[in-house]
């Protein structure tokens, strides 16, 4: 590394600190004001802090302002406030109710945000920074693509709610992830919008000049280029790289083109990007963060950055050091940096990283060829100081010879003092799956533990049970949310009450579904007959099951449909149940587009017409309604595939009940009482455990759930079916709520 360099980083560190886009925020939200009337400024304010949306009344308040335009809009409130008719903004602004009530959450968020950091790490200038390839935060911001992306912007949320200093960094999609339209036929077909991130809730990032503030990542033989945007998650500050930059080649400027790009390529320079590059970043804007936090191997070359810097600040040290010297009239100090190792330089890079692995499928760990890392990353090992041969011997099984591939969740877990699964099964899972990196040890020895995810509540709660749950647990329950004390009050809610909630957010639920179900279906070119059969038949008082997620082989999306006949009575039976299904299979996942095609056969039936419902390009706002309308939660992953899941712990606060296989997060939350359960045991022969828990899956149902929804008292209440609810709420509430999660984090692989 050359002398300019570290005299630049010493003069940096002795008070020369870069813009973070906190004034460019304030700017952008004051040049939106100015365009309304002066009346609904607040709105502008709030726009550019997603904190609003999980207010509660924050989405109701954008919408009012004009419905049509808001859903048109993908529900920004940026560009609803751009885009709506002047008529709509002064009626709105006439509006004294509207006016008072973004008044009052503008206040609210204000004194949120201004409450003193907290917890064991309440330094903001040493915050834990996360690192993360996609975040959920809202649906207006399309940088996500299913659970990851949804895991990780409920940890921004909740860390914003705990007022824990935590600063976040991603890439900025050109194109987002992939749109869904399913043909008449079931099969997947994918296409991608524009994203125009000057319409976004974002800012760009700029410099004491003005212009806009960049990094630079060496990915190959060129310096790549990235700008910088800066997002607010209440007090969370989220920073998302973008290579669309004047100097960037036109292959450059597409590294953040789309998410999980299928180029490996690509990829990999994502990866650089986001590892390499999220640390300079957020150098740059001021942070020097005092934990590193790799939600995935995407971002596993994150701690070979602070590596670097390590490095350099010895050597600047050093340089001082030589400079200091006594030194005879006409001697040069004769300093040269010193030769270290690439895995010196890591050690101490290694102490102020932590790793969380989110899957034990081998298709989730991406592994790269030897040479193929070379040519993307060998001027990062050069500017590390060490061999191409050291940085991609990080990423090698153990005993593996020089040509071997490099695995980035290899890399991550040897570059990271602690490392975690996802529930405590999958803790097990990856112990056994990756115990060869640790030779000599027994898996249960291996050094990787458990931090089981949980979800941001004021999130994914529905209006009614929000409502509900306020009136019926303790003051103040959801900031203590993982208290199980708070949730003992669930046994004393009213029956009335709880089913009056539940009844309530399925009927949204079956608006949804009747108003979608028919524009899917004409989109798809179906007959007219099969068009309207679901809007007719869908029941707000009927069963209804939910299964939506992400589309893998292994989560057997088609043993709903294996036994057409069981299905076909079920659904035509006189105890109505009705099924809303949602997900996205991997544009080159030809195997997963075969099972999401497969729901689709028996489509020319009338009960499958009037009973069962595909919505179309699933996203957090579908999602969203899933889980808060939704009687049954189905899960039917392949032990032991499944990490933890999240969207089942979603649907618990919302009065919902689970059937799932006993893996991932249900392995530990299940208690006969509080859901229904099919075996996790492990099978090899996947065609007999298929036929053993297909036979479970019916049995239940048939013999369990229905009878229990349907059985009433004579106030019509289902004593039995609420009873379980109640159970769900006191027992997996505290135990499956991001409160709980963030603690663990806390005391845990971030407190070192």
């Amino acid at each position: 590394m050359d002398r300019m360099y570290i005299i630049g980083r010493a003069l940096f560190e002795h008070g020369i600190k870069m813009h973070d886009g906190q004034g460019d925020m304030e700017r952008a939200a004051g040049e939106l004001a100015e365009r309304l009337p002066a009346a609904l400024a607040p709105l502008a304010r709030l726009a550019y802090n997603y904190r609003w949306s999980w207010a509660p009344g924050g989405h109701e308040l954008f919408s009012s302002v004009d419905p049509e335009r808001f859903a048109m809009c993908g529900s920004n409130p940026v560009r609803l406030l751009l885009e709506a008719p002047a008529r709509s903004l002064h009626r709105a602004a006439a509006d004294e109710r509207l006016v008072a009530a973004a008044g009052a959450l503008e206040q609210a968020v204000a004194d949120d945000l201004a409450r003193p950091p907290a917890g064991p790490l309440s330094d903001p200038t040493r915050p834990v920074a996360f690192l993360c390839a996609e975040y959920g935060v809202h649906v207006s911001l399309p940088v996500y693509s299913g659970g990851l992306g949804a895991l990780a912007g409920d940890l921004l949320k909740e860390a914003s709610d705990r007022a824990v200093p935590l600063v976040a960094a991603g890439l900025m999609y050109n194109k987002g992830y992939f749109r869904q339209r399913i043909d008449a036929s079931g099969w997947q077909h994918e296409y991608w919008l524009d994203t125009d991130p000057d319409l976004l809730p974002a800012v760009l990032v700029t410099g004491a000049s003005g212009d806009p503030l960049t990094i630079s990542v060496p990915i190959g033989e060129r310096e790549v280029a990235a700008r910088i945007w800066r997002v607010q998650v209440g007090r969370v500050p989220l920073f998302l790289l973008d290579t669309r930059c004047p100097e960037n080649s036109p292959m450059d400027a597409w590294i953040t083109g789309r998410l999980y790009d299928g180029d490996p390529q690509t990829r990999l320079a994502q990866y650089a990007l986001l590892g390499v590059g999220g640390v300079r970043a957020l150098r740059a804007v001021g942070y020097e963060p005092a934990v590193i936090h790799l939600n995935e191997g995407h971002a596993a070359l994150a701690p070979l950055e602070l590596a670097r810097d390590g490095r350099d600040n010895d050597e600047r040290r050093s340089l001082q050091a030589a400079l200091a010297r006594p030194h005879a009239d006409g001697e040069e100090p004769g300093w040269q940096p010193e030769r270290r190792s690439l895995h010196a330089a890591l050690k101490r890079a290694r102490e102020r990283t932590v790793f969380t692995t989110h899957t034990p499928v081998p298709a989730g760990n991406d592994v790269y060829p030897a040479h193929e890392v070379q040519a993307a990353l060998g001027w990062l090992a050069a500017q590390l100081g060490g061999s191409v041969e050291e940085l991609i011997s990080l990423g090698h099984d153990e005993g593996a010879d020089d040509a071997a591939p490099f695995g980035v969740t290899q890399a991550a877990l040897r570059m990271s003092r602690a490392s975690n699964g996802v529930s405590r099964r999958h803790g097990e899972v990856a112990r056994e799956m990756w115990a060869s990196l640790w030779p000599g040890l027994e898996p249960d020895e291996v050094p990787i533990g458990h931090v089981t995810n949980g979800v941001h509540v004021p999130t994914w709660i529905g209006p009614a049970m929000r409502e509900l749950l306020d009136a019926r647990l303790p003051a103040g329950w959801i900031e203590r949310a993982d208290d199980p004390s708070v949730w003992e009050a669930a046994d004393e809610i009213p029956g009335e009450e709880l089913w009056r909630a539940r009844c309530a957010q399925r009927a949204q639920l079956v608006e949804l579904v009747q108003r979608r179900s028919v524009a899917d279906r004409l989109q798809r070119g179906d007959v007219p007959g099969y068009v309207s059969a679901a809007a007719r038949s869908f029941d707000p008082d009927a069963l209804t099951l939910g299964f939506a997620r992400r589309v893998a082989t292994y989560k057997r999306l088609e043993l709903l449909t294996r036994d057409p006949e069981w299905t076909l009575a079920l659904l035509g039976g006189e105890r109505p149940v009705q099924v809303v299904l949602a997900g996205k299979a991997h544009p080159r996942d030809e195997e997963a587009k075969r099972s999401l095609q497969s729901i689709f056969g028996l489509k020319g039936a009338r009960e499958i017409g009037e009973r069962v419902v595909f919505l179309d390009d699933y996203d957090l706002a579908t999602g969203a309604a899933l889980v808060r309308g939704c009687d049954v939660w189905l899960n039917l992953p392949r032990p032991p595939l499944e990490a933890s899941g999240t969207s089942g712990m979603k649907s618990v606060f919302n009065g919902g009940l689970q059937l799932s296989v006993l893996d991932g997060w249900w392995a530990e939350g299940y208690d006969p009482g509080n859901g229904w359960a099919i075996s996790g045991e492990v099978d090899h022969d996947h065609d007999a455990q298929d036929e053993r828990d297909i036979s479970a899956f019916h049995r239940l149902l048939s013999e369990e759930v229905l009878p229990a929804f349907y059985e009433r008292d004579e106030a019509g209440l289902p004593q039995r079916w609420l009873a379980m609810v109640r159970a769900s709420l006191r027992t997996l509430g505290p135990r499956f709520c991001a409160t709980r999660m963030l603690h663990e984090y806390l005391d845990g692989p971030w407190s070192g």
